[in-house]
C-alpha cells in the first residue's frame, strides 16, 4: 500500500443520492499517491472443497463509489474525496480483483476468474458495493458494506443472497489511517464472503 500524509479536506460533494457530478476542477491534478487493498488471508478457512468454477462479476456501485477517488462520507450522506490520492484503479475493479484473489486463496475451488478468462462457469458471484469509505462524525471509521448473490450459471437461478458489513475505527481522518481502517473492514467482509460462497456452490 502506498503511503501518503495527506489530511482530509473537502474534495468535491455529491448529492445525497450519489447522483451528482464532481465539482469542477476535482481531477485537475494527477494523484501523488495510489492506494490498494489486500485480499483476505483465508488459507486456513475451514470447509469442503468444490470442483466448481466461479466467475466473479464486476461489482455494481453508485457513481459516488464507481470512481478511483477515495470517498469520505458525512451525514446525509454527503460524499467528498481525499485530495491528491486515489485507488490504484476504480474501486469496483479493485474490489473485483481482490475478491478473485481471496477465493483463489481458499484453495477450495477448481477455478475462480473474471469475465473473459475462459472458464467453464458453474456459478457467478455477483456483488454490489454499498459502502467503501471513511465515515466521519460520531467517530471516524472505515466502513465496508457489500451485498452478494450466488447465481447458478446453468439455469440462472439465485442460490443465496447476503449483505456483509464491517466497521473499523480509524483513529484519525488522515488518508493513511482511513485506508488502513477500510482495509481492515474489507478483510473481514472478504473473509466472511468467501466462507459463505464456499457453502453455497
Amino acid at each position: 500500500m502506498t503511503k501518503a500524509n495527506t489530511d482530509l479536506t473537502r474534495r468535491s460533494v455529491l448529492g445525497a443520492l450519489g447522483l451528482g457530478v464532481l465539482v469542477s476542477g476535482c481531477a485537475s491534478t494527477a494523484p501523488s499517491a495510489y492506494y490498494s487493498i489486500d485480499a483476505a488471508d483465508v488459507g486456513g478457512l475451514r470447509g469442503r472443497s468444490s470442483r466448481v468454477q466461479v466467475l466473479v462479476a464486476a461489482p455494481r456501485a453508485l457513481k459516488a463509489l464507481d470512481t478511483s477517488y477515495i470517498a469520505v462520507v458525512e451525514k446525509g450522506p454527503v460524499y467528498s474525496y481525499f485530495p491528491k490520492t486515489a485507488w490504484a484503479d476504480t474501486l469496483p475493479n479493485v474490489v473485483q480483483l481482490k475478491l478473485v484473489e481471496t477465493l483463489q486463496n481458499t484453495g477450495r475451488l477448481r477455478g475462480v476468474g473474471l469475465p473473459g478468462d475462459g472458464l467453464l462457469i458453474d456459478y457467478q458471484l455477483q456483488t454490489e458495493i454499498r459502502a467503501f469509505e471513511l465515515r466521519v462524525g460520531g467517530g471516524n471509521r472505515g466502513v465496508v458494506e457489500i451485498s452478494a448473490r450466488v447465481v447458478n450459471d446453468r439455469n440462472g437461478r439465485t442460490v443465496a443472497t447476503k449483505v456483509f458489513r464491517a466497521e473499523t475505527p480509524s483513529g484519525s481522518n488522515s488518508v493513511d489511517k482511513a485506508v488502513e481502517a477500510m482495509n481492515a473492514s474489507a478483510d473481514r467482509v472478504f473473509t466472511e464472503l468467501a466462507a459463505w460462497t464456499l457453502q453455497n456452490v
